[in-house]
């Protein structure tokens, strides 16, 4: 047993409060079956929960496995996840439900279906013991520049985002999985992505949107995720995940939240660069979060974590009273949530690629099909946290049509002319299909795509991130998205 997982003589505390400050606690870890020594001691200890990431997956039998032995070691114990669907989602392997991304749903605007495509994530969840997820995305895509938001949002208007907020929430809650509304109170209107540095949002007050997060309250969201955003009409000085005013002032006394308030990942650059993870932990549940998350795989850092919140509670720094809350309001999740069901229904298989196809035809009025086209399909490198399934366009369009030859571009080229040469010299006397994703925060796809436009006329042009102007769209780029603008683009 290594000394950091022994509780110190400056650090003993008694047993229950002990058990208490575990109990705020997230921890990721490495394995696909068998549990790390280190973790079975937190977990012996009180630790509230794990979350699970691709790392973790191989089938959804190890899956399975690997929820029934962490239950096993302790039956409160919640086993949690990013399952927002889309191109957001860690269980490719384990033979996930295939639903677009939020945003096409809010194109779609159909709260029904949207509760289809959430009760399939959340079926799914169930069957694999996975009792919690960190979804859905309450934030509104606000800027158009924003980073890290974008096809996770259901859309642009608050109202819009609240509908599906409530039909996603109430699906997830009808199979027994806790849902968790992020990001509080609103990761739309930065410019920053805070997995990188700390983000502001300077509007107003009154512009904020809270709307989305009053009604994932109304909708009994049992959980809620804070931001690593400075909201200085709230709180000038500390990102929300770490401000008193924000969690206990305007979310627990203005608001009327009284389930659990996790933090987003406290190794996530805004809060590690700034502040370490270890004072983030402690600084967190003194504002009011109920547990923090420590997603990195390397436990040393969960036990970094872990002893700077006994310090605080031995020090008197953090109160008792405060930890003992929020094991408190984590044990009543735990009592609700824990137990997966011992039967899981079936879940309609469908939904996820009617919602995507009725997105994309929606708004493809006039589209023209064509056969045989050179799919050019440009991207930007995947997200390290948000990007694991490596879908491309020309995959789903040879799929429809087997004639077609593509290229895929993912990330910038170093000559970009040389590489537009290139493709055109590949594509030969065939039509041109050229796919962006987002190209107006990734300037060398506009160029690209332009340097072909400009030397073959009739490009017919697809956005796969937000909508673009001229081009038909897919609103995401999980597979279902993509097979869906494929379709369109075959006339299939």
């Amino acid at each position: 047993m290594t000394h950091s997982a022994l509780p110190s003589a400056r650090t003993a505390l008694p047993v229950d409060l002990d058990e208490a400050a575990h109990r705020c606690l997230v921890a990721g870890f490495e394995g696909t079956t068998a549990v790390p020594d280190t973790l079975k001691r937190l977990i012996d200890r009180g630790l509230g929960g794990v979350i699970l990431f691709t790392r973790n997956v191989r089938d959804a039998e190890k899956v399975r496995r690997l929820t029934d032995t962490l239950r096993a070691l302790r039956p409160d114990l919640l086993v949690a996840i990013d399952n927002e669907g889309g191109g957001i989602g860690h269980l490719v392997a384990a033979g996930a439900p295939e639903v677009p991304g939020s945003y096409a749903l809010g194109v779609v605007d159909d709260p029904d279906l949207t509760a289809r495509c959430a009760d399939a994530l959340a079926g799914h969840l169930a069957a694999l013991g996975i009792t919690a997820s960190y979804a859905p995305v309450a934030d509104v895509q606000r800027q158009a520049d924003n980073p890290i938001v974008r096809t996770r949002a259901f859309g642009e208007e608050s109202g819009l985002v609240s509908r599906h907020l409530g039909a996603w929430i109430t699906a997830t809650e009808a199979r027994g999985i806790a849902s968790c509304a992020k990001h509080f109170p609103g990761h739309g209107g930065t410019l920053t992505d805070s997995h990188h540095e700390l983000a502001v949002d300077p509007r107003p007050y009154e512009e904020l949107d809270l709307d989305p997060f009053r009604a994932a309250i109304a909708a009994g969201v049992p959980m809620l995720m804070s931001a690593h955003v400075v909201f200085p009409a709230l709180d000038a000085n500390r990102p929300a995940t770490l401000s008193r005013r924000i969690l206990r002032d305007l979310l627990r006394h203005e608001l009327d939240f009284d389930g659990v308030l996790v933090s987003d990942a406290l190794e996530m650059k805004a809060i590690a660069d700034r502040y370490g993870e270890a004072a983030g932990a402690r600084i967190a549940l003194a504002a009011g979060a109920d547990q923090v998350i420590v997603a990195v795989a390397d436990l040393a850092v969960t036990l970094e974590c872990r002893d700077a919140v006994l310090e605080a509670l031995r020090d008197g720094v953090l109160a008792e009273e405060r930890v003992r809350e929020a094991a408190g309001r984590v044990a009543r999740l735990a009592e609700r949530y824990a137990t997966p069901a011992a039967e899981v229904a079936p879940w309609d298989t469908e939904a996820g690629l009617e919602a995507a196809r009725r997105a994309v035809r929606g708004r493809a009025v006039g589209v023209r099909g064509v056969r045989g086209a050179h799919v050019v399909d440009l991207f930007p490198a995947p997200h390290p946290a948000l990007n694991w399934g490596g879908e491309d366009l020309l995959t789903q369009v040879l799929a429809v049509d087997p004639t077609a030859t593509g290229t895929a571009v993912a990330g910038e080229p170093a000559d970009l002319e040389g590489v537009a040469g290139e493709i055109l010299a590949k594509a030969g006397d065939a039509p041109l299909v050229v796919a962006t994703c987002d190209a107006g925060l990734y300037p060398w796809q506009g160029r690209l795509r332009d340097a072909l436009v400009g030397r073959r006329p009739g490009v017919v042009q697809v956005a796969t991130g937000l909508p673009e102007g001229g081009a038909v769209c897919s609103y995401g780029r999980g597979r279902v998205n993509l097979r869906a603008v494929a379709e369109v683009l075959v006339g299939a």
